[in-house]
């Protein structure tokens, strides 16, 4: 049970469903037991062609009772829900009936196959007799249901205007309506024809009977009688629908001028259609092409249709009123429960990264469904799984990435709309169930998926930041599907086969788990050859590192100081707010708010807000009474590629330290909200532990630049102090002198960079200084080693002597700090059998060790004035896709937009398709003119100042150095015996003489001037 009052959660028991006619249950080939098995081995495996032995199969198989009014949800199997995620409602039985009754609006071209002859209303009406009184839309069919009729609204402070007491469906039951249940599919009891549940955009039924015939917008599509079995189909078996002719490619089409052209062609060839709209909303049913029905087939439990339409959805609200103005999703439509709620956030990235992350996912549902002796998943696993795609800005993303999703099925161009009756559209919403799947590949080959996914594609007008999306995300339609568990995902992250299914696992077996992520592995590439860019393989073993040392380390206590936001988990019960509006979602979205005109924020909050997933963790573990903990699971990896270049690196690191730093000290400051919480006092004992730990390390970062040179400069100094430990035999003094005062300069010149230049603008400058804190951390590393060396016993007897090297204060340090450091790190990795980072990253992420506590820690303090993600783009819209107007037609509210043809959509598939098999063009990122000669202007400030300053520095430093003191006063001094000569001194008064000299004569001269 969810431990919060939600405003729109009902509240009661839930209701007692109608019984069923049992039916006889046979084998299924996804597992568990079905009424329509057919005997394969696999689900991935193709079905097979209709013969007369499978039509009298069907005719054995008993009909469905249809004297019960409710509609009954197929599903996979039956099997009893876990009580960690229940539900309650408080309505009566005959209003869950009639819930479930309602013919699904707007996304579904329900047939009868599977519910059933007849279908009841929420006013107990027929579909025949609801259809009477709307003849006036002619070809229109129906107006859907409102699911929001004939409920009670009960107000409350989070909702005052609409509340409706009713969401998706509960997941209190045991199960019993979740069945298997497709008898009648093959019965035979079917109604000769079936209506649209909602007026479609394009129409046509030429993939079913093969006549050329094409309905316009709204128009009812007939479909086939199924007094029996369908006809045989050689290339789709028994699914339905039967698979259409093969569509000759495009000739003489390729380039994105091409797709252009025939995007153009098809916006001019639309006509203006008027369209009943749905609860006062822009919805409407988009036929997907062809080709990409012919790539799915029907699955156990899918609806009829389903994967020929998708909708589309025109946003005109903030994702916080989602559903008070009454917008819907379709797997709420469906009445399928939501275990798993995957959402992939981007920007402008490009189309191989999000195929890069969208087909592991793929792959993972369908590790899903492969899993029969699972009690919650199985064939009809991709049912309790939707997949949402969040685009941060219309004007921003990608094109190819939009080509990719129309291929799939799951995004049209030309149905999109500015604005809807005068308000303003903040987001494109498009819903579809695919199995097409693109080649992550340059050639960008389409072929069939091996599972079924329901996609929600989120296309945002503006850029509006991560967080926004993530908003969209949980707010608008997790607020409506109520899923079990949340996943986070960012675009270009790759998990790796089962991974989604190992976080899972966790939140079933563990009801107080709140969260949990994986390890994140860095993108090595083919071979590893990345790994020969030091700055990838330093990032290789600090990733390998963290997850072998401070994930597990933290997950004991049951709170992980961050949950990678590129690959984590969610219970949604844990991220809930409370009945009065707190709770960790709304602290999360208050770094949102801060951005916003007029917003109050200090720079505290708005660099803490750098690190998002670091308050939203803290938020989960402190909740107010309650006892959400968060784990880290092994098993579960994902690997996302890492930044390659320097300046790329230092901006992310910039926001990583400073977001981490503040986000830390909020939680110190915050650290008495454990004890709010409910876990017991065993648990709080250790959150204190966990928060003084933490405590320490946070001062240990801020003096680690002190910390790191006086390391530095002691291990050297001590070394060279005398001639029998010089490393250098004998020119040690003069080595040491020159690198600790490279090392200081270097500190200087980063200083200085950091105060006004950006990275992509002073690469040079950060690679050179990178360059010489590696040498100075050479030499450091070679001087240990040496040391090291000179106090270890050269013989065996020395070692046998264990007593006596202990007692050498030198040997018995030196080893003590080796073993902490670089032997904690071998034996930790031997542990857990993975050593191999500790061969092929280790000595270059030594090198670049000092460049990780100096120049990412002063660029990051330099510039904490920069709270952005530096995705700084175009935060407008451009009104340029239509507008749609609202008519008033027989006392009936309807829409007048244009729509598109089907044989444009067919061409425009046909054109990107062939577009994605042209090899992308990496085209390398260029700095606008602006951007260009900002940056000259900040190099040359820079240039000047290093310059200014330096030629002091140099002088100080050359003056002051032991070895140029004695050189000068071997040269220059007149007394040998005399030791406090100085001829800076001498040569200083002798500078300062002159000009005063020259100014008394030409004071003199002046008197004289007249008489030239």
């Amino acid at each position: 049970m969810y431990p919060f009052n939600h405003p729109y959660h009902a509240q009661g028991s839930s209701p007692t469903r109608p019984a069923q006619t049992p039916q006889p249950r046979t084998r299924s080939p996804y597992g568990g037991t079905s009424p329509n098995a057919r005997g394969r081995s696999s689900p991935l495996e193709p079905r097979e062609p209709h013969t007369q032995s499978r039509q009298s199969e069907w005719s054995t198989v008993p009909a469905v009772n249809y004297s019960s009014t409710y509609r009954s949800s197929p599903s996979p199997r039956a099997s009893p829900r876990p009580q960690y995620h229940t539900q309650h409602s408080n309505l009566s039985a005959s209003s869950f009936v009639d819930y479930y009754t309602g013919t699904p609006a707007s996304a579904m071209d329900t047939s009868p196959l599977i519910r059933g002859p007849t279908s009841t209303n929420y006013n107990n009406q027929s579909y025949d007799a609801q259809r009477q009184g709307y003849d006036q839309y002619d070809n229109y069919g129906p107006p859907p249901p409102n699911p929001y009729d004939n409920h009670n609204h009960n107000s409350s402070p989070a909702s005052p205007a609409y509340n409706h007491n009713q969401l998706a469906p509960v997941h209190s039951n045991d199960g019993s309506y979740y069945n298997n249940d497709l008898t009648s599919y093959y019965s035979g009891d079917h109604d000769d024809k079936s209506y649209s549940s909602h007026t479609a955009l394009n129409s046509s039924n030429s993939h079913m009977d093969g006549s050329p015939k094409s309905f316009g917008v709204g128009e009812v599509v007939p479909t086939m009688s199924y007094s029996s079995p369908p006809p045989p189909s050689p290339n789709m078996g028994y699914s339905y629908p039967p698979a259409p002719s093969q569509l000759p490619a495009t000739p003489g089409f390729s380039g994105t001028s091409h797709w252009q052209k025939v995007r153009n062609n098809m916006m001019a060839r639309r006509v203006v259609k008027k369209i009943p709209l749905t609860n006062g909303n822009f919805v409407i049913d988009v036929p997907v092409p062809k080709e990409v029905i012919r790539h799915g087939h029907l699955g156990i439990g899918a609806e009829i249709g389903e994967m020929e339409k998708m909708r589309y959805t025109a946003a005109t609200c903030d994702p916080d009123d989602f559903m008070r103005c009454k917008f819907n999703l379709r797997p709420y439509l469906y009445g399928r429960r939501t275990e798993l709620f995957i959402v992939m956030t981007m920007y402008n990235e490009t189309a191989d990264l999000l195929l890069r992350t969208l087909n592991s996912v793929i792959k993972n549902i369908a590790n899903l469904c492969g899993r029969d002796r699972s009690k919650v998943w199985g064939a009809g696993a991709w049912q309790k799984v939707v997949v949402c795609i969040v685009a941060d800005g219309r004007n921003v993303v990608d094109h190819r990435v939009l080509k990719v999703l129309q291929v799939m099925g799951i995004y049209a161009e030309g149905v999109m709309q500015d604005t809807v009756a005068g308000k303003d559209v903040t987001a494109h919403i498009f819903e579809g169930t695919s199995q097409v799947m693109v080649s992550e590949s340059e050639s960008g080959e389409v072929g069939p998926a091996p599972a079924p996914v329901q996609y929600i594609f989120c296309l945002k007008e503006k850029n509006a930041k991560k967080l926004n999306s993530h908003r969209w995300f949980f707010n608008a339609f997790g607020s409506l599907l109520k899923p079990n568990v949340c996943v986070l995902l960012d675009v270009g992250t790759k998990p790796s086969g089962n991974s989604i299914y190992e976080l899972y696992k966790v939140f079933q077996k563990h009801d107080n788990v709140g969260g949990a992520c994986g390890e994140i592995i860095a993108d090595k590439g083919p071979w590893g050859r990345y790994l020969l860019n030091p700055i990838v393989a330093g990032q290789n073993f600090e990733y390998k590192m963290s997850n072998i040392l401070d994930k597990p380390f933290e997950s004991i206590f049951g709170f992980i100081a961050v949950l990678p936001g590129a690959f984590s988990a969610y219970r949604y019960a844990a991220v809930c707010n409370h009945p009065d509006g707190t709770g960790p979602l709304a602290s999360y979205f208050h770094g949102e708010m801060m951005n916003l005109p007029g917003a109050q924020a200090k720079i505290f909050e708005r660099n803490m807000f750098l690190a998002e997933d670091r308050i939203l963790a803290f938020e989960i573990v402190t909740k107010k009474k309650a006892k959400w903990r968060l784990q880290y699971v092994k098993s579960a990896k994902a690997s996302t590629d890492v930044p390659a270049k320097v300046p790329e690196f230092i901006s992310q690191r910039r926001r990583w330290l400073n977001g981490s730093m503040f986000a830390s000290i909020h939680a110190l400051a915050h650290f008495w909200k454990v004890w709010t919480s409910g876990h017991n006092f065993i648990r709080k004992f250790a959150l204190m532990f966990l928060t003084l730990y933490n405590l320490v390390n946070l001062l240990f970062n801020i003096v680690s630049i002190s910390s790191y040179y006086l390391a530095f400069y002691f291990l050297i100094n001590s070394s060279v102090a005398s001639p029998d430990t010089d490393p250098f035999f004998g020119a040690g003094e003069e080595i040491f002198q020159v690198v600790s005062k490279l090392y200081i300069a270097v500190l200087f010149v980063v200083l200085i960079c950091s105060l006004g230049n950006r990275p992509q603008g002073s690469k040079w400058m950060y690679t050179i200084c990178i360059l010489f804190l590696a040498v100075c951390q050479g030499v450091m590393l070679y001087v240990a080693g040496w040391t090291v060396y000179q106090t270890v016993p050269h013989d065996a007897a020395g070692w046998r002597d264990v007593k006596g090297l202990f007692e050498n204060e030198t040997f018995r340090d030196l080893a003590l700090a080796l073993l902490a450091t670089y032997g904690l790190y071998f034996i930790s990795s031997l542990i857990y059998m993975e050593p191999w980072h500790m061969f092929t990253s280790f000595i270059q992420y030594l090198l670049l060790l000092p460049s990780y506590v100096n120049i990412l820690l002063i660029y990051a303090f330099c510039n904490l004035h920069d709270v952005s993600w530096g995705t700084k783009g175009d935060n407008g819209s451009a009104k340029d896709l239509g507008q749609v107007k609202i008519t008033t037609k027989n006392g009936e509210k309807v829409a007048e937009v244009k729509s598109t043809r089907q044989e444009d959509i067919e061409d425009l598939y046909r054109q990107a398709k062939a577009e994605l098999r042209i090899p992308m063009e990496h085209v390398k990122e260029k700095r606008s003119q602006e951007t260009k000669r900002a940056d000259a202007d900040r190099n040359f400030r820079t240039h000047v100042v290093l310059w200014f300053l330096g030629v002091n520095m140099i002088i100080i430093l050359v003056l002051t150095s032991h070895t140029v003191t004695e050189w000068l006063n071997t040269k220059f001094n007149p007394n040998p015996e005399e030791t406090n000569f100085n001829p800076y001194l001498v040569s200083a008064s002798w500078a300062a003489e002159l000009p005063s000299a020259a100014r008394s004569v030409g004071q003199s001269a002046s008197g004289l001037q007249g008489g030239w």
